[in-house]
């Protein structure tokens, strides 16, 4: 990943400081869980790491490339809903608040992740009613 060189003191998910949170995921930290991993797909999201969260997503569903230049999307706020892990296959169900051109949106979303060689990776989501 390319290291950053404007980084927030807060962490974009919310959980604490960047620093002690996302930040050494993105560095190339396994996550410890897949609820840690959509965590920092979130925040990846919020700073524009699209290499992060490429790496991140499983090979079998993983787009050929990702260009998040051009979101337009500000990243206002993450609630985990729900997580359960079985074995190695888990669910992450979030709801992330964005606005763009001034308007609030919010995406509510069942992710699914699976666990290999010690690394989740995220594999899809379907998006719930509002």
């Amino acid at each position: 990943m390319k290291p950053r060189t404007n980084t927030p003191s807060a962490c974009p998910c919310g959980k604490g400081p960047y620093a002690s949170c996302c930040a050494p995921l993105h560095a190339g930290t396994p996550a410890a869980s897949a609820e840690a991993l959509m965590r920092s797909r979130y925040s990846a999201y919020a700073l524009r790491l699209a290499d992060y969260v490429l790496a991140s997503w499983h090979p079998s569903t993983r787009p050929a490339e990702l260009d998040l230049s051009g979101d337009a999307a500000q990243w206002i706020g993450l609630q985990v809903l729900a997580a359960k892990t079985q074995g190695e296959r888990a669910e992450v169900e979030f709801v992330a608040r964005f606005r763009i051109g001034g308007r609030a949106q919010r995406m509510h979303e069942l992710s699914s992740f699976v666990l290999e060689d010690g690394r989740w990776f995220y594999v899809d989501g379907v998006m719930r009613e509002k």
